[in-house]
């Protein structure tokens, strides 16, 4: 593991922005890092106000929308409102097909299956909102790359509205209006809403236009929060104001869903942008990914508390059966490039198996970039084609070099750090040695070493419950504003370091310079660690600062994510 300290501030400008907003140089130093540079910013970053969200209106096409879904309610036209199968597509539905039934809309939604349609818009749901009398569809986290379908409905006279915050290709398709924030010709101010941002965008709009108040909005951004820590998009600018009053209105526990999630699962606190990312959404993700993503929707969106318990089991239950499927193709394909030397040498990894199962493959690439931290591709068969998951490491871009294959693929989609594809058996072999060869041109011997980013170097004495109440503010965090890491050097145990559960260390630690100030610590996969700390010898550690709770008792904790001599 490799450790990459981040560029410190100047002195001067730490020392001029503790003063002014009365902080540690720590603090300061961390602000500093995520651009905020005076009383002002600081304000807005620490109270985030939902008067600073953008005119929707700024949105390429909003006006557009607008009008066509405001004729469509007073024309008693159909809406189907079209979603993705995960997280990200399947809060979008709950959110905009519930704003639509307020204000009066014939609405209902639709979710392709993952299996017989596969991602987006599908021709299947064009024709079932065609034989359904749909005037109008409004596709949501998906679309912005489905031309061919889009003239398909058009033929139809089916009018779609696609609302994206995926990259777009060469041309957009040819729809009554295409909101996403990333078309060249958009001026929105910001370009990284998760696809239930741009959703509620449309929505904020609308209720403008309807002259409603937006208060009214407000307890749908749970179901925003829940997307951008899902999606993994970055939580700053417009998404740290979304985030932080959904998880406000999350935590109020008003959706019936949610609160059968959370009770089910025995979550005891206030939820937290991990709970959303380990528990909650892997629940929400699983419908899509093993049953129908439609589940999900209807666990979001029922008010009623037997059916959401029930909803919730059903979800939970399917959750467990993706968990064993998931260990079984991990398991196989550590054994696939573990008796192949030529796959361990190449700088990207790309593995089949023509009966795995189609809605895990992104999860075991996951799990592969865990182990051998290179740009990886998961696929298997389904319908005659090759389908499969991308996922990259940190400092490289996948979908880049996707795309330098695209003459060999059906189909392709995504970002940066994670993309879809689909082709041919007979071009596997072709695309193997061709990414590879793309990959390989452009990374880096370093982007193939798994890094720590650490935000400030500190001494353990300056760690204090005044120093971690500002620290908290700092939440919501996610990319662009992750969990802020530090590292301590010249670091003992007092003599309690031992290991628990599966080789997991607890510790005291303190530094030698200052050993009367003292911090348990939890080393997760440390163990190897122990005769090091038994023998007193001085180690640096990089860590995250945390609250634990016991037994009523609530302390300052480490949680040490890794340990290097000095």
């Amino acid at each position: 593991m490799r450790r990459k300290l981040k560029q410190q501030p100047d002195t001067d400008k730490i020392n001029a922005l503790a003063s002014v907003i009365n902080t540690d140089r720590v603090n300061a130093t961390l602000l500093l890092q995520r651009g905020i540079s005076d009383f002002n910013l600081a304000k807005e970053f620490f109270r985030p106000d939902l008067n600073l969200l953008h005119d929707p209106f700024l949105m390429k096409d909003m006006d557009k929308a607008v009008t066509r879904i405001i004729t469509a309610i007073n024309n008693k036209e159909k809406i189907l409102v079209y979603g993705d199968y995960d997280v990200d597509g399947t809060t979008s539905v709950a959110l905009f097909y519930s704003y639509l039934k307020s204000i009066g809309a014939d609405a209902w939604y639709y979710i392709p299956d993952r299996y017989t349609e596969g991602y987006g818009i599908s021709f299947k749901g064009i024709d079932y909102a065609k034989e359904n009398k749909y005037a109008l569809v409004v596709s949501l986290d998906c679309g912005i790359k489905a031309n061919d379908k889009i003239d398909y409905a058009n033929k139809l006279g089916v009018d779609f509205i696609i609302c994206d915050h995926h990259l777009p290709g060469e041309h957009l398709p040819k729809a009554f209006a295409v909101l996403d924030a990333k078309r060249k010709d958009c001026g929105y101010p910001f370009k990284e809403l998760s696809g239930c941002g741009v959703g509620f965008k449309l929505a904020q709009a609308l209720q403008s236009k309807l002259n409603k108040p937006f208060e009214e909005l407000i307890p749908l951004l749970d179901l925003v929060a829940v997307s951008i820590a899902a999606d993994i998009v970055p939580v700053n600018g417009e998404n740290r104001i979304l985030c932080y009053y959904g998880l406000q209105e999350l935590n109020k526990m008003k959706r019936a869903g949610i609160r059968a999630l959370y009770q089910l699962n025995n979550l005891k606190k206030e939820l937290t942008i991990t709970d959303i990312v380990f528990v909650i959404a892997p629940r929400i993700n699983a419908a899509g990914r093993i049953d129908h993503a439609m589940r999900a929707a209807e666990l979001l969106l029922t008010d009623n508390e037997e059916e959401a318990a029930r909803f919730a089991g059903g979800i939970n239950q399917t959750n467990t059966n993706r968990k064993e499927i998931d260990q079984g193709m991990t398991a196989q394909a550590f054994d696939m490039i573990g008796i192949n030397p030529q796959l361990i040498a190449k700088k990207t990894t790309v593995v089949y198996n023509e009966e795995w199962h189609k809605g895990v493959v992104g999860i075991v690439a996951s799990r592969l970039i865990e182990k051998y931290y290179r740009p990886t591709i998961v696929l298997t068969k389904a319908d005659g084609m090759l389908v499969g998951s991308a996922r990259s490491v940190k400092n490289f871009d996948i979908h880049t070099a996707i795309e330098s294959c695209s003459d060999l693929l059906e189909q392709f989609g995504g970002h940066r750090h994670a993309a879809g594809l689909t082709l041919k058996p007979e071009n596997l072999e072709l695309f193997v040695h061709r990414f590879e060869e793309e990959v390989s041109k452009t990374i880096s011997e370093e982007d193939l070493i798994p890094e720590i980013d650490v935000d400030v170097t500190i001494y353990l004495n300056e760690i204090s419950p005044k120093f971690f109440s500002v620290l908290k503010q700092f939440a919501p965090h996610g990319p662009e504003n992750m969990t802020p890491v530090f590292v301590t050097d010249s670091v003992l145990d007092t003599g309690w370091a031992r290991v628990v559960g599966t080789n997991h260390l607890k510790l005291e630690l303190y530094q030698q310079e200052n050993p009367t100030v003292k911090f348990h610590a939890i080393a997760f996969d440390k163990g190897d660690f122990l005769s090091f700390f038994q023998k007193k010898v001085p180690l640096s550690i990089c860590y995250t600062v945390a609250e634990n709770h016991y037994n009523g008792n609530t302390t300052l904790q480490l949680v040490v994510r890794d340990i290097q001599m000095n």
